[in-house]
């Protein structure tokens, strides 16, 4: 059997072999409960405590305002349900775009039930959402503001220091979902002027079910579970010592080689494309390329059926993905794209290609030949 393409990082990413070795070493010489007050749990703290400060480094902030949790999905649940339940008293009405991920749309949905009114603003066809619309749908009752950094399907990058310019202004707060960005963007929460900022570790090659939300110093957010007084009293639970060390290991290698990583990222997807033109390859290339991150590209195939090419490209040991929800077996079309593409038919028939550590311009290569091949024969 050929040897797998993983062409999905966007989804997630192979740890790095430091990465396994940090938290292996954790687990064996660090695993004392952090909030126990003899030697084996100051130990524990004192590796946390580190943690939290080189990641609070990467993106400028101090380490006091470090949230450790359990990933970008709780992240932004205690962003946006946490400040919402927070601040009620001054208003009910939240902004956020119809392209976010499902981890920050389900939760707004849960607070309108609650009696929030979320104003769900559109995108264009590059996939960004505009300023003037944000301005126009601002009210005296708005508290939040909630735009992800780049979209975890098309790689777009969102205007957001532009828009937390304007925020910065009012009354409400910031909040960003930089998951997809993380490692690869160079952000700093001073700069883009955000309140909140939500990150996963296994988007850059660290472990799973390990994140932060970076909360500035005075904004107010209630903790979405009962418990411990663990993470500044915004997360209960034991903290996961391992997971956080290895967080802080995968973002010091991330750091060192940000951009010798992105260009060598956008020269894959560069190559990417031009070898699906000499295959003669019929495909469009959802949002504007110039303004993505540099190791997504999703394009649209005419005519082709995406669960079926998916399962193809699958048989050919490549793995792609359409970006979109999956439930019960059944691939669901992206809302992302039909925000992008109202009315159209191209949710249907677009894949996400994103690229990472150990790809080759050789796997381009093979995967541009399988795609016209399955074209070809369809």
């Amino acid at each position: 059997m050929a040897s797998a393409i993983y062409l999905d990082h966007a989804a997630t990413t192979p740890m790095l072999p430091e990465v396994i070795e940090t938290i292996t070493k954790s687990m064996q010489d660090s695993y004392g409960n952090a909030s126990s007050i003899h030697r084996m749990g100051r130990d524990a703290r004192k590796q946390l405590d580190k943690a939290r400060s080189m990641l609070a480094e990467t993106i400028r902030a101090d380490a006091r305002d470090i949230v450790f949790t359990s990933g970008g999905t709780e992240a932004n649940n205690l962003a946006l349900t946490g400040y919402a339940r927070a601040n009620k008293e001054n208003g009910k009405h939240i902004i956020t775009s119809a392209v976010e991920h499902h981890a920050v749309l389900h939760p707004l949905e849960k607070l309108q039930q609650e009696g929030f009114d979320v104003t769900f603003l559109p995108v264009d066809q590059t996939g960004a959402v505009s300023l003037d619309q944000l301005k126009a749908a601002f009210r005296e009752d708005t508290i939040l503001v909630s735009i992800m950094h780049s979209n975890n399907e098309t790689g777009v990058l969102q205007p957001v220091e532009d828009i937390a310019a304007f925020v910065k202004n009012t009354r409400a707060a910031m909040h960003t979902d930089a998951v997809q960005s993380y490692g690869l963007s160079n952000l700093d929460v001073e700069k883009l002027g955000v309140d909140m900022l939500s990150v996963s570790a296994h988007k850059i090659n660290g472990p799973k079910g390990t994140g932060f939300l970076y909360i500035r110093r005075g904004t107010l957010v209630d903790p979405l579970h009962a418990g411990g007084e663990q993470e500044r009293r915004k997360r209960a639970g034991t903290e996961n010592v391992p997971g956080a060390a290895g967080f802080a290991k995968a973002a010091e290698e991330k750091t060192l080689s940000r951009e010798q990583a992105a260009a060598d990222l956008s020269a894959l997807k560069k190559h990417f494309l031009s070898r699906l033109e000499e295959e003669a390859v019929s495909f469009a290339v959802n949002g504007e390329v110039s303004r993505t991150q540099p190791h997504i590209v999703n394009i649209y195939l005419p005519g082709v059926q995406m669960e079926s090419f998916l399962v193809q490209l699958d048989m050919e040991g490549i793995y792609a993905s359409s970006g979109s929800a999956c439930t019960a077996g059944s691939m669901q079309p992206s809302h992302v794209i039909e925000a992008m593409y109202p009315g159209e038919e191209r949710a249907y028939s677009s894949i996400r290609f994103s690229f990472g550590i150990g790809n080759t311009l050789e796997e381009i290569d093979k995967t541009a030949a399988v795609i016209g091949k399955i074209i070809k024969r369809s």
